[in-house]
């Protein structure tokens, strides 16, 4: 199974709410979950999407081989354990979250000036950035309604399905 195929299930998956797709085919087995909060917002997913994952589906988390590869430790030191903090119940905020697997874009161009900023007050139909995705610019719309807290992602960074984009306050 292609690359492409697999991000275009884990966005029907988003539009349509599924919460669980197991797909088995000869000795390739994919399983993609979705978790959601009390309040239906999705929870940001850990995915290792890179090929040489898929052709090798029984390899451990993506924070394991991270770990194991040492691509993010610095050399000539021990590896320490990472403690890991419970998210914060923050009652107040809500987050706009990327549907779909791309890169974020905060303005329609480079020169032009972002959809919104820091302390704008959005509704649920603001679009609020650009995902490209397979060349395609993607307009996003906030689905919430407040003001924009906190811009979460820098422009230009790629995002995967479920990655908090904006904080918003009530």
């Amino acid at each position: 199974m292609e690359l492409k195929h697999i991000k275009e299930l884990m966005t029907a998956m988003g539009r349509s709410g599924t919460k669980r797709l197991q797909l088995k085919q000869n000795d390739f087995e994919l399983v993609l979950e979705r978790h959601d909060i009390g309040n239906g917002r999705a929870v940001e997913q850990h995915l290792d999407y890179s090929d040489e994952q898929l052709r090798q589906p029984q390899t451990p988390n993506r924070a394991d081989q991270t770990l194991s590869r040492g691509s993010d430790m610095p050399t000539g030191r021990a590896a320490s354990p990472i403690a890991i903090e419970p998210p914060r119940q923050d009652v107040n905020s809500a987050y706009v979250t990327s549907p779909m697997v791309g890169t974020f874009y905060v303005a329609p161009s480079p020169e032009d000036t972002p959809f919104v900023k820091i302390g704008d007050r959005i509704d649920k139909n603001t679009v609020v950035c650009i995902i490209e995705a397979m060349k395609v610019m993607n307009e996003i719309k906030a689905n919430v309604t407040g003001v924009v807290a906190e811009v979460l992602v820098e422009s230009g960074q790629p995002v995967e399905f479920g990655t908090k984009l904006f904080r918003i306050v009530e």
